[in-house]
């Protein structure tokens, strides 16, 4: 089969790599869509220790199922389907809750299995157990099935945020799951959704295909005054920080309202995670601090329950649709911004 193989730090190759089979407990399915995630651009320039090459990555999937184990029974040949991404161990607490994106021994596809830039991938036995196949609803596409993975991510960081009608919402970030929360928050009755991006003129850019965000620039205004004036000093009920930056995790606390909520959404370099912050700011305003990691089958139901309802429309995030052998430049597109999402086309 065709693959995109990664050999190493900015070496990736398009070429022939054996066609996987699967045993009586696995699931072959043939790629549809991939879709580049910002992970997949952060692997291709630096490596990730989770993969290694030569190794096929990609895990925002879609395809459909050509054949199946003797054991398998969740999935049919012919079955439009995307899949869980994340695997666990299935026998620590963690897992036996079914947070299997927090199992301490977790896998995943496109990691530690072979991922989805490629004409075929198996769906292992370990992930079979955990349900991991979302059938696609007869109006979901095998395209826009290939954003449910990463609507999924934004779904399980506001699960925790409890978004309602009237509240204020700030994200800092204006890539595609910044924009992706800035709809789910809207989704759920947000009275104003503010985003913020150093680089303004992408996050100008994007936002014409969106509605009713009011932008901020923070090159030319502090983010936190701009905030409070916006809000009478009060401040923001609910701050996703969907980016990699200290300063960002500071400034969301900075304009916390009372009894806010702040998901720290984006991770920071694993050797500079430190922060110095004021704990009788959430103490004395009541403010609420979470974390957010991948997402689980729930959350993968709920992105494809709102897709199949059009309460999100995936189709706006998706700038480019490429083929395979251009995968190379796709990934440097997204990491310049010149893109908000590129999906990789293995078949139709």
């Amino acid at each position: 089969m065709r693959a995109a193989i990664f050999e190493g730090p900015e070496k990736i190759r398009v070429g022939e790599w054996p066609t996987p089979t699967c045993n009586e407990n696995e699931i072959l399915l043939k790629t549809s869509y991939c879709a580049i995630c910002g992970t997949d651009v952060r692997t291709f320039f630096h490596g990730h220790k989770k993969v290694q090459p030569p190794a096929i990555i990609g895990h925002e999937i879609s395809g459909t199922v050509v054949d199946t184990g003797k054991n398998v029974r969740c999935v049919s040949k012919g079955d439009s389907i995307t899949l869980v991404t994340s695997v666990g161990c299935g026998l620590c607490k963690s897992c036996q809750k079914g947070f299997y994106n927090l199992c301490p021994d977790t896998k995943a596809i496109g990691y530690h299995y072979p991922g989805g830039f490629a004409e075929y991938v198996v769906i292992p036995e370990s992930a079979v157990k955990q349900d991991a196949c979302i059938l696609l609803p007869e109006n979901v596409s095998l395209l826009q099935g290939a954003l449910i993975e990463p609507l999924s991510c934004a779904i399980n960081g506001q699960n925790y945020l409890g978004i309602k009608s009237g509240d204020i919402v700030v994200i800092f970030g204006g890539g595609p799951i910044g924009f992706m929360h800035a709809m789910l928050a809207q989704a759920q009755g947000a009275e104003q959704v503010m985003m913020i991006d150093p680089n303004f003129e992408r996050l100008q850019r994007f936002s014409k295909k969106f509605q009713n965000l009011l932008l901020i620039d923070p090159r030319s205004t502090d983010p936190v005054k701009e905030v409070k004036k916006l809000t009478s000093d009060f401040g923001a009920d609910v701050i996703i920080t969907s980016c990699p930056a200290k300063e960002a995790q500071l400034q969301a606390l900075e304009m916390a309202a009372p009894r806010a909520r702040i998901s720290l959404f984006g991770g920071l370099p694993k050797d500079d995670s430190i922060l110095a912050i004021d704990t009788n700011t959430i103490h004395y305003g009541e403010i609420s601090l979470f974390g957010s990691f991948a997402s689980n089958k729930n959350e993968y139901l709920q992105a494809t329950n709102m897709i199949s309802k059009r309460l999100i429309n995936p189709d706006l995030f998706i700038t480019e649709v490429i083929p395979l052998e251009s995968i190379e430049e796709g990934i440097r597109k997204m990491r310049t911004g010149e893109v908000l999402k590129i999906v990789v086309e293995l078949s139709e």
